[in-house]
């Protein structure tokens, strides 16, 4: 994303607040959020966090980003009401798989960018 343009930290922000939310209100005050578990709300959260970047790094211009937050979306989907084994070992590879591309990009275009600056 552009250096300008801080959007990236600000949605994850409020992703972290929102999942905390939910989280925090299953933990301390009722076991469901209007029949719902909150855990997995709270997963969701995340999962519409990545979601959200994902739009975002497409308008950007970073459509490998934007992929690579997309398929960590969906593992957060596939884990969330894991009901089988299988479930949960494809949201975690589709995790892994994200954010280790996300995670491999941006120490290399970090690196870079100290090349050219110095």
């Amino acid at each position: 994303m552009d250096e300008t343009v801080d959007v990236q930290g600000t949605a994850i922000g409020v992703g972290t607040i929102v999942a905390l939310a939910f989280f925090a209100y299953g933990r301390y005050i009722d076991e469901t959020i209007l029949g719902l578990d909150p855990t997995m709300l709270a997963i969701g959260a995340f999962a519409a966090t990545f979601a959200a970047i994902a739009v975002l790094h497409g308008a950007y211009g970073r459509r490998d980003f934007a992929v690579a937050h997309a398929v960590a979306a969906v593992g957060l989907v596939l884990v969330a009401p894991a009901a089988s084994a299988l479930q949960v070992l494809g949201g975690y590879l589709l995790l892994v798989g994200g954010g280790a591309y996300i995670a491999l990009v941006t120490i290399r275009t970090r690196r870079a960018e100290r090349e050219v600056a110095g």
